[in-house]
């Protein structure tokens, strides 16, 4: 019925497009946000900051009453996107995403700890860490049963969320290739029913990287974003499949990661930063 009102149907295109606008604005924050997080952890600052907090409301405030529009829209639009961006980092009520606040700051404590430099002493017993590529050989004795039946348990308890909501239907009948290219391991997982397993058939698309970028990955102290950049971790085959997944995994709640697995993966991932970075320091090959 309302399609015939006159000048209706292009008001209704404005507002699609003003819609389309703030959720790619939305989209610009939820990003700058992460680069703050990852700021403030390489500088040891955490916690919450109040006086920002009661800055930026203030400010947002101000501008709707300017505008004709109630406060209470602008800031709440505010709540909403800085809630999201907590949850993407399993933070709690920190307004520039970077510190913690309220329960998170348990979580936090395991995820942003990168700042403080290795000391020189430890820095040279790491250089006697043998580097993934010469770990690799020791890697082909344990069964490929057997590192199948690890990943799919570790998959089935990182990723139980999105497997019982649904978020990784998607991948129903899709198959996506990890490959530690150091390691010299390379895995294609499927999702068969609710349960993501290792199948012994081609990836439609393939992500690469070393074992130590891809636990910073996982352990949540890079983001994806540079690390693809950087040309860490490369992408193949099915761009948009590959894609989808990176996105549904970023977006995946720390918090609901079970704490002993989330401990293993932030301590790990440091161990291997701090090892490749000792190598380098040595003049050593790159890990």
């Amino acid at each position: 019925m309302t399609e015939n009102m006159p000048g209706l149907a292009q008001v209704r295109r404005a507002i699609d497009g003003v819609d389309d606008g703030l959720v790619l604005l939305l989209a610009a924050r939820s990003r700058l946000a992460r680069v703050a997080g990852r700021i403030k952890a390489r500088a040891g600052a955490g916690g919450r900051d109040e006086a920002r907090e009661q800055r930026v409301r203030q400010r947002a405030a101000s501008l709707a009453t300017a505008l004709g529009l109630e406060p209470e829209v602008a800031t709440g639009i505010l709540e909403l996107a800085i809630g999201a961006a907590c949850r993407d980092q399993g933070l709690t009520n920190d307004l520039d995403q970077g510190g913690t606040g309220g329960s998170g700051r348990m979580i936090a404590s395991t995820m942003h700890t990168r700042s403080d430099p290795t000391p020189a002493r430890a820095q040279q017993l790491l250089r006697f860490v043998p580097p993934p590529r010469r770990i690799a050989p020791l890697l082909r004795v344990v069964p490929l049963a057997v590192q199948q039946r690890l990943l799919e348990r570790a998959m089935a308890k990182v990723l139980s969320g999105p497997l019982n909501g649904g978020a990784l239907e998607f991948m129903a009948g899709r198959r996506l290739g990890i490959e530690v290219s150091d390691l010299a391991l390379r895995w294609v997982v499927e999702l068969q029913g609710s349960r993501l397993v290792v199948v012994d058939a081609p990836a439609e698309a393939t992500v690469r990287g070393t074992v130590t970028d891809l636990l910073l990955l996982a352990g949540r102290l890079e983001d994806a974003d540079t690390l693809f950049f950087q040309r860490r971790l490369v992408l193949t085959g099915d761009t948009e499949l590959g894609l989808t997944a990176r996105n549904v995994l970023d977006r995946l709640p720390w918090e609901r990661v079970p704490l002993g697995l989330r401990i293993a993966l932030n301590r790990g991932a440091r161990f291997a930063s701090a090892a490749r970075s000792a190598h380098r320091a040595g003049g050593g090959a790159n890990t």
